[in-house]
């Protein structure tokens, strides 16, 4: 229900009175790290980790190690994890993703097809696996993972934006607006898929309407102008602005 505060405090008040409580340990890891407390989710997950060989509290503090910068320490960890039976997916995608984020895509689509070759119906894998093929830019497989997880579960949020982005490169704008509007209309405040509805529309000469849509995101996310103006300028049917004044006024921004 996205209240972490909430949860942090019951989990907290159970592990005053019963401090092996396992899945109070891993509530309150999660609740900590949701609010960008990884810090101070270390030793509660650490000790929980101590105390049982839950593979969903080890996965947790090695997302922890690597948001403080112990980015080897939690690979490690998570290494090990994998290597356990029965194959627990979410660390593979754990793993997976901090490869991705440190640039070794190729160690990370080996990951997920690891997990992948255990797991076959771990749909949460294969989605992670179409962003990687797309990070390497290799659209077509990327575009065969997303068509064919949309096919099993057509209102995966996710899937739907992995494809829609495929088709934006693919320059098929008009096919990545109408699933950009359906992510929207399950997460209408999504700043960064309108955006990219914003850019299709551009694309396909429908210049006024992506030009709202950029204007509601600046609103909306004031952080996001300089995406916007970017957005603006490349399209084919943008505009470009010589003075900031000008493009801060044109897209409501003080």
């Amino acid at each position: 229900m996205q209240r972490p505060n909430e949860a942090e405090r019951l989990a907290f008040g159970v592990l005053k009175s019963d401090r092996g409580n396992a899945l109070a340990a891993q509530i309150l890891g999660r609740a900590l790290l949701m609010q960008n407390r990884a810090d101070e989710a270390i030793a509660p997950l650490e000790r929980a980790a101590r105390r049982s060989d839950d593979p969903q509290i080890e996965t947790l503090l090695a997302g922890a190690l690597a948001a403080i910068g112990r980015g080897d320490e939690a690979l490690d960890r998570l290494r090990r994890i994998i290597a356990r039976r029965p194959p627990f997916p979410p660390a593979f995608l754990e793993y997976a993703g901090q490869l991705g984020k440190v640039g070794r895509v190729d160690e990370a689509i080996a990951v997920l097809e690891s997990g992948l070759a255990l797991t076959p119906d771990a749909a949460d894998l294969r989605a992670q696996l179409g962003y990687l093929h797309m990070k390497r830019n290799d659209r077509a497989k990327a575009r065969a993972i997303f068509s064919q997880l949309l096919a099993a579960a057509p209102e995966r949020y996710d899937v739907l934006v992995g494809l829609a982005k495929v088709m934006g490169l693919d320059g098929e704008y008009a096919a990545a607006a109408d699933l950009y509007r359906r992510a929207l209309g399950m997460r209408p405040d999504d700043a960064v898929t309108r955006t990219n509805l914003g850019i299709c529309q551009l694309e396909m000469g429908e210049r006024e309407a992506g030009e709202a849509n950029l204007r509601a995101i600046t609103r909306g996310a004031p952080q996001l102008t300089g995406q916007a103006l970017t957005s603006l300028a490349a399209a084919s049917h943008g505009r470009f602005f010589l003075r900031p004044s000008a493009a801060a006024k044109f897209l409501g921004v003080e």
